[in-house]
């Protein structure tokens, strides 16, 4: 009995400290929290401060701009993101509707040169011909801008994308996905130029002249992806890819 009495007395002792320990436990996440909430508190109050100082410069500044959004992606707003994502940051700031203005913007420039590239347009193009439409008095914007932008459009469901083919950046701007052969095609395509004749598929990527011919057709006729010239100098066919090409205007 006296083993069994110590033995009872024991297990109190430890459901007393477990008891203990969790409470401490609790106390000691009370207080980090609090102590967390109040650092947040301090830290949205000092980067409301500074973007209502710098809203210019976080408008017109690219580099700015996007170490600004560095900031506050660690406490998880954007208030570029438009007034329904970017909440009062949004409405406090006046960035609110930066994001879709852009948008609204990428869709004129893309939507106006699809006859000519099909639906396929360079990064760097793209950004060209959006700066010359918003003029000097839109600000500066670049390709983490466009490509933050387009991000917002994909939930439009007209498929606004952006895909790399040879180390390059294009913006798609067409539902249809590109299949194996197009992006062979328009690798080939951004190495040369813009121009491609079937035998630069033949001895490049060992192709049948069959497939070439079909890969091509089906870009020019299928897809609208291409021109073609057949009255060219060299080899009397050829198909130019516009999304491959550098234009002045």
């Amino acid at each position: 009995m006296h083993r069994r009495g110590v033995g009872l007395a024991a297990f109190d002792r430890h459901e007393q400290s477990k008891r203990q320990f969790a409470e401490l436990s609790n106390a000691l996440s009370k207080t980090q929290i609090e102590h967390l909430q109040a650092q947040l508190t301090q830290f949205r109050t000092a980067l409301a401060h500074f973007a209502s100082t710098h809203r210019d410069s976080i408008r017109r500044d690219p580099t700015f701009r996007h170490a600004f959004q560095q900031m506050c992606s660690s406490i998880g707003v954007d208030p570029l993101a438009g007034p329904r994502k970017g909440g009062w940051w949004a409405e406090m700031l006046g960035l609110g509707d930066w994001q879709y203005e852009l948008g609204v913007q990428i869709v004129d420039v893309c939507v106006s040169t699809r006859d000519r590239n099909g639906g396929m347009i360079e990064m760097s193009e793209l950004v060209r011909l959006v700066s010359k439409l918003r003029g000097v008095s839109g600000g500066v914007i670049d390709e983490d801008d466009v490509m933050r932008s387009i991000k917002t459009l994909q939930p439009l469901g007209a498929g606004y994308q952006v895909v790399e083919i040879g180390g390059r950046k294009l913006v798609r701007s067409v539902v249809k996905e590109l299949d194996d052969d197009q992006t062979v095609v328009l690798s080939i395509a951004n190495e040369l130029g813009g121009r491609v004749v079937e035998g630069d598929l033949i001895r490049s990527k060992g192709w049948t002249r069959g497939r070439a011919s079909a890969a091509l057709e089906n870009m020019l006729i299928r897809d609208g992806l291409c021109w073609i010239d057949e009255q060219d100098e060299r080899d009397g066919r050829a198909y130019w890819i516009p999304s491959a090409m550098q234009w002045n205007e």
